[in-house]
């Protein structure tokens, strides 16, 4: 058996697998205690974890830590004369005509942070020795007593040569030996010195908060028989053994998201399908990235609260459009959804968990578009007097009938949703028109047609199981790992076999780490440059396939640098021998086995009818589920379909039919 677990704001989601059967669980998540969350799941699924091989698991542990400020005391360690690095950030401001705009607070304040006689050059020549007996002495001063729980250490131009940093770090561990460090050449072989400092700090910061969650849980597995291998979800899409998050745990920030985008891609790949807009909306946020090709689309850096991270992430959008996402007006009068979300606790008013203030969740409630006999399959109990209490007073205030302001509060929805969808793709010169849209989690369905209209998106494949399907994702992730290095040089006739060598240097180190964490098989490789014109401040990342790689012209080198950039900025030099590349990537991967299939829930086939309100009037529409459509052959709107774990919306001018793989393929008609 192998089983999945993601926690999620609002809900808990697992899934397990053996031979073909598909065993499903959705649980309210508990957000102070995420393991407890976790371990409901499994036991609503009835699981005996004896019989568990594989099991796999994403949270957003790490992101909470940040966002609320409750990670590890961390003393800071950096080169003498730069102890202000954190407070100083970049000259940029991300609200310029705001008179009160202050900078991200960081997560260590200045006077947790020590300056260190030593200095290593650009070039990784040390220019100044580390002292050591001064190091020991300053050790033993800041770092006696429970003060700090982690170390961060980040030496100037650690990231050419990480010797001092090291070093460094045996002085601690003879002192020490139970504190955790992080040092930057753990995290982040770059430059720019703010961004790597800001990752290893986040990093320390993080690192006591999941080691101590995951020994939890690990425990807690273990006492109910657990022997199986045991995974951790990363936000660049790969899992790693929970033993390899033991030196850079700021990997797993995005791991619910990440897994979604896994799963999507799995599941509508099987279908042929390789373009897809992503579409995930759960109970607290929506989140969006777009695939090319199969692939998703990476970012080399990402943030938290306004704090930089450098580490590989998919490039994910979120919005906080949710099914718990607050209705509200504006001081203008206006009508608004979200940010703010009611979450798992209390969660919507519908949930009967003490939630008083009107939500999407809500809003479908009312309008007739979630059944309250149906929502999770029958399985949890919802109030719809209560989702019409919650908009009473709000529909008072603008005049409104309680169907009417519902109906708006899910296009507000709606709209918010397409606008974050434009940024991974009309505003990074993609046309949504040429992708298909994948919409999962537990709403996503409802509103993928409303969306797929307003961008002009004629075909939505929904997943079956769509409500979990992150769940899924954990289980269909490869093991992987990027490994990253600054490196710079003019792209000259000495260029090709400069790459070669640090690529294979890079290998080496990757394929050894890999080993030692046990991951056995066939391991995959991805190669890309982060190149740029020489005197630009940034750089474009630049994939290399193997001819490439194996070239000794440098010319092919500057062409795939200049393509890149022309498609990036619309504008590239042809012929241009003035590129330099500064910093090199590798890609690090090997499957878990075969990926299991996701199967649709056993289910007889059911049909009827129902009403639901829209645009201003109600409309009767069909009710079945999946076995129905199954049989029937195809459907055309307006109808309800329901799922165990979500419901899809088709909507009128579309029409839906189950292909081989248990997708529903919803096309628009002419």
């Amino acid at each position: 058996m192998r089983v999945g677990v993601e926690v999620g704001g609002t809900f808990t989601d697992l899934i397990a697998i053996a031979d073909g059967l598909v065993r499903i669980a959705k649980v309210p998540s508990t957000p102070a205690r995420p393991d407890e969350g976790a371990l409901a799941a499994i036991a609503a699924a009835g699981l005996d974890l004896r019989q568990v091989d594989d099991l796999v698991h994403g949270s957003t542990v790490a992101t909470n830590a940040i966002l609320e400020r409750k990670g590890a005391p961390v003393a800071f360690f950096v080169t003498k004369g730069f102890r202000d690095l954190l407070l100083l950030q970049r000259h940029n401001r991300r609200s310029i005509y705001d008179l009160f705009y202050a900078k991200p607070e960081p997560v260590v304040a200045r006077g947790d942070s020590f300056e260190v006689t030593e200095r290593m050059g650009a070039d990784g020549r040390p220019v100044e020795p580390l002292d050591q007996a001064a190091a020991a002495r300053l050790i033993e001063r800041v770092l006696a007593g429970d003060r700090y729980r982690a170390v961060a250490v980040c030496f100037l131009n650690g990231y050419a040569n990480p010797a001092h940093e090291e070093a460094f770090r045996r002085l601690i561990a003879e002192r020490f030996p139970g504190l955790p460090v992080t040092c930057s050449s753990d995290v982040t072989r770059e430059f720019r010195e703010y961004e790597r400092a800001s990752t290893t700090t986040l990093a320390a910061y993080v690192q006591p908060v999941i080691a101590g969650y995951l020994g939890r849980f690990e425990t807690a597995l273990k006492q109910r028989g657990f022997a199986g291998r045991f995974s951790v979800m990363q936000s660049n899409g790969g899992r790693l053994p929970a033993a390899g998050m033991g030196r850079n745990a700021i990997t797993s920030l995005f791991s619910g998201p990440a897994a979604g985008v896994i799963g999507a891609v799995r599941k509508a790949g099987l279908s042929g399908y390789r373009d897809l807009i992503t579409f995930d909306m759960g109970g607290t946020s929506t989140d969006v990235c777009l695939v090319a090709g199969g692939k998703p689309d990476l970012s080399t850096e990402t943030e938290v609260d306004g704090l930089p991270i450098r580490t590989p992430v998919l490039d994910i959008v979120s919005v906080g459009a949710g099914g718990g996402s607050i209705v509200w007006r504006d001081d203008g009068g206006m009508l608004r959804v979200g940010p703010r979300s009611a979450g798992a606790e209390p969660g919507p008013a519908c949930y009967g968990r003490g939630g008083t203030q009107p939500t999407i969740t809500d809003a479908h409630m009312i309008r007739g578009s979630i059944r309250t006999e149906a929502f999770l399959g029958g399985r949890m109990r919802v109030d719809a007097a209560a989702s019409r209490a919650a908009f009473a007073a709000l529909a008072g205030e603008l005049g409104s009938s309680l169907e009417t302001l519902a109906d708006h509060a899910v296009r507000i929805a709606d709209a918010n949703i397409v606008r974050a969808i434009q940024l991974v793709s009309t505003e990074r010169g993609r046309d949504a028109r040429d992708y298909v849209l994948v919409p999962f989690g537990g709403a996503g369905p409802l509103h993928a047609a409303a969306v797929a209209t307003e961008l002009g998106i004629r075909t939505i494949v929904v997943p079956p199981n769509a409500g979990v399907l992150s769940a899924f994702g954990l289980l269909a992730a490869d093991f992987a790992q990027y490994e990253t290095r600054t490196h710079r040089f003019v792209l000259d006739r000495a260029a090709p076999e400069n790459v070669r060598r640090i690529f294979a240097e890079l290998r080496a180190a990757a394929a050894r780490h890999f080993r030692a964490l046990g991951i056995d098989g066939p391991l995959g490789f991805e190669h890309s440059l982060e190149m740029r014109y020489v005197g630009q401040a940034f750089e474009v990342s630049v994939p290399l396939d193997e001819a490439t790689l194996a070239t000794d012209d440098p010319a092919v080198l500057t062409q795939r640098f200049n393509n890149r950039h022309a498609r990036v900025f619309e504008f590239a030099e042809a012929g241009h021998n003035r590129v330099e590349v500064v910093s090199f990537r590798l890609g690090i991967a090997a499957p878990p086995g075969a990926v299991p299939s996701l199967g649709d829930s056993a289910a007889a086939a059911a049909s009827g009818a129902t009403r639901l309100y829209e645009a201003g009037r109600w409309l009767e529409a069909r009710l079945l589920n999946r076995a129905a459509i199954r049989e029937a052959g195809a459907v055309g709107g307006p109808a309800l379909v329901e799922d165990t774990t979500s419901t899809i919306y088709v909507a009128p001018g579309w029409r839906g039919g189950l292909d081989a793989c248990d997708n529903l393929i919803l096309t628009r008609e002419a």
